[in-house]
C-alpha cells in the first residue's frame, strides 16, 4: 500500500520574491553562492536552464550529511511564477517512491512570499513526512532573501 502526501510552507521575504523564482529558473547554480552551507553545487545535466525536460543535479547538505539529487524540470509557469521539479535520482528516493518540489513565488498584498510544496509517495506509514526537506528549502529561501538584500 502506498501513501501519498503533500506538505507546503510559506516564507515571507523582504526582497522582490520574483528574484528567488528567477534564480531557480535561470541560475539555480547561484544558490550555492546565496547559501553555501546548505547548497554545495548545482549542475545542468541536460537541456537548458528554465526549460521543461531539463535535468539538474544538486549536491546539498541535509540533516548534517551530504546528499545528492537529480531532478527533471516538469513545469515552468512564468505567469504563476511556479516551477515543478521531479526527483529522478538521489538519496531522497531511498526513502520515498516519488518526490516533487514545487516552487511558487507571489505577492499577496504587501507580503512577498516564497511558497514551497513537496508532493511525495512513501511505501509505508512508518516513513515520516519529509518536513526536514521543507525546513531545508525554507531556510535556503530566507538566506537567499538576505543575499539579495545585501546586493541592493
Amino acid at each position: 500500500m502506498t501513501i501519498t502526501g503533500k506538505i507546503s510552507r510559506e516564507v515571507e521575504i523582504k526582497c522582490d520574491c520574483h528574484l528567488v523564482y528567477d534564480l531557480y529558473k535561470n541560475n539555480p547554480h547561484d544558490s550555492s553562492v546565496a547559501d553555501p552551507e546548505k547548497v554545495e553545487a548545482c549542475h545542468l545535466v541536460s537541456g537548458q536552464w528554465g526549460v521543461p525536460g531539463s535535468v539538474i543535479h544538486w549536491d546539498f547538505y541535509h540533516d548534517g550529511r551530504k546528499e545528492t539529487c537529480k531532478e527533471i524540470v516538469e513545469e515552468v509557469d512564468d505567469e504563476l511564477h511556479k516551477i515543478v521539479f521531479k526527483v529522478i535520482e538521489g538519496n531522497i528516493l531511498e526513502v520515498y517512491n516519488s518526490f516533487s518540489f514545487i516552487l511558487k513565488t507571489q505577492d499577496v498584498g504587501d507580503k512577498k512570499l516564497v511558497i514551497w510544496t513537496i508532493e511525495f509517495e512513501k511505501a509505508n506509514a512508518s516513513i515520516p513526512d519529509p518536513t526536514s526537506y521543507l525546513d531545508l528549502l525554507c531556510g535556503i529561501a530566507g538566506n537567499m532573501d538576505a543575499h539579495f538584500l545585501k546586493q541592493s
